[in-house]
């Protein structure tokens, strides 16, 4: 019988939460994507600012998630700033969905989104 040891223990928390991340913010770029594409481009003034963030959000989700599946070292500073961009977009998005009916769920998505970032971020400390 072998022990895990504690770097062990630590390097599957680290993939773990990193996966973590990963997946949530693939989850919030479709959502903000579908939340994106359900917006009239021509509607009001507030309907384009959804759109857009929508868009921004899900572009962003998307680069973090392609960040953080690289398999080549990556410089974890250039990680800190990806995942602190990102969850300062997702924040963004999630206060503007709130002001929109319909999009519970993306900001839902957002939030859960930035909530996983700050929690990787907290493991690069």
């Amino acid at each position: 019988m072998t022990s895990t040891t504690t770097s062990q223990q630590e390097l599957f928390r680290f993939l773990e939460d990193r996966f973590a991340c990963a997946q949530a913010c693939t989850e919030c770029a479709r959502a903000c994507a579908l939340r994106a594409s359900l917006v009239d481009p021509d509607g009001t003034e507030n309907q384009e600012l959804v759109r857009r963030k929508g868009i921004m959000c899900a572009e962003v989700c998307d680069a973090t998630c392609r960040v953080l599946s690289e398999q080549n070292q990556v410089d974890e500073s250039a990680i800190r700033v990806q995942l602190e961009w990102c969850r300062q977009v997702c924040l963004e998005s999630a206060h503007v969905f709130d002001e929109h009916p319909g999009a519970e769920e993306s900001a839902e998505a957002c939030r859960a989104c930035a909530r996983a970032c700050g929690e990787f971020l907290a493991t690069l400390r």
